[in-house]
């Protein structure tokens, strides 16, 4: 069964203060994302996706994808503030797309099959990425069964600043029953807190299960993803700043019964850069799973 790993590569990377996409943190330049699409063939995908933006296409052609063309079927998608608006027309003052649940859809002429999906700033390891592969490619899957790897909240936490998480509430089998996208999450001594929308701290234990955006789903999620962005649109079309966030997406088909989404578990480590103060660590992480065998110094040789 045919399968693709869709890589979101469009973010700005207004945090990190620079295209963090192509930043090396290897022994030999390579990019977090080499080891996503290395660890992603592995698996067993077929073919990789890369959403990015035209801006820094010619860059990233050079610094990433094209070691791969050899490799793996790829394609590049492009995702703009105007991109699948339809008749409407972004605020002329917006200056970024309109967040995961867009990017993801950006790609739903291309992806007709099971797929997986994944940020391009995150390294999420071989055991995870193969756990979604044969999820989403098992025999007689049902077109509403998706996946996410879980991982603890504490362990995904910058210790440089903010981020957004999307809060896991799950049964005792492991089904996803609700997740709630968080923003401005930060570490604290007794756990994590986040800051609400009113502007109200609310304590986490940092035990919580998240999403980091390592899903795995079956093509008929882009029906739905195309009804919720044009609602979307509807009510905040006009927002310079409001964005449609996958766990936005998957919370509400879990709500309205249309989906099942199975929590994966894993051992792997999760890490990943989104301050530039991240990716002294990111790198350090790499050196060890390199030492310890995990990837060879050079993972492409041609």
């Amino acid at each position: 069964m045919k399968s693709t790993a869709l890589v979101l590569a469009a973010g700005l990377g207004t945090r990190y203060g620079g295209l963090k996409q192509i930043d090396a943190v290897g022994p030999h330049g390579q990019t977090l994302i080499d080891y996503s699409v290395y660890d992603a063939l592995r698996a067993g995908f077929d073919r990789v996706v890369f959403v990015i933006r035209h801006y820094f296409e010619d860059a990233f052609r050079e610094q990433v994808s094209s070691k791969f063309d050899r490799l793996v079927e790829t394609a590049c998608l492009y995702q703009e503030i105007d991109t699948s608006l339809g008749c409407l027309t972004a605020p002329p003052k917006r200056e970024k797309p309109w967040g995961t649940g867009h990017a993801m859809l950006v790609s739903r002429e291309l992806i007709h099959e099971p797929f997986a999906v994944m940020n391009a700033d995150d390294y999420y390891g071989v055991n995870a990425l193969t756990a979604i592969f044969k999820f989403i490619t098992a025999e007689h899957r049902s077109p509403s069964d998706y996946a996410m790897v879980g991982y603890t909240l504490g362990n995904t936490l910058s210790e440089y600043g903010a981020v957004s998480r999307g809060v896991c509430e799950c049964s005792r089998d492991m089904f996803l029953r609700r997740i709630v996208e968080r923003r401005n999450v930060e570490k604290t001594a007794g756990g994590a807190r986040y800051v609400d929308s009113d502007g109200t701290a609310c304590a986490l234990t940092g035990d919580e299960v998240v999403s980091m955006n390592l899903w795995g789903f079956q093509p008929s999620i882009f029906d739905h993803v195309q009804v919720l962005f044009e609602r979307f649109l509807r009510d905040h079309g006009d927002s310079t700043t409001c964005e449609l966030f996958i766990p936005s997406v998957v919370d509400e088909l879990l709500q309205g019964g249309d989906a099942t989404v199975k929590v994966l578990e894993t051992d792997d480590p999760w890490f990943g850069v989104t301050y530039r103060q991240d990716r002294s660590s990111a790198a350090q992480r790499i050196r060890k799973l390199t030492d310890e065998g995990l990837y060879p110094e050079r993972l492409w040789r041609f």
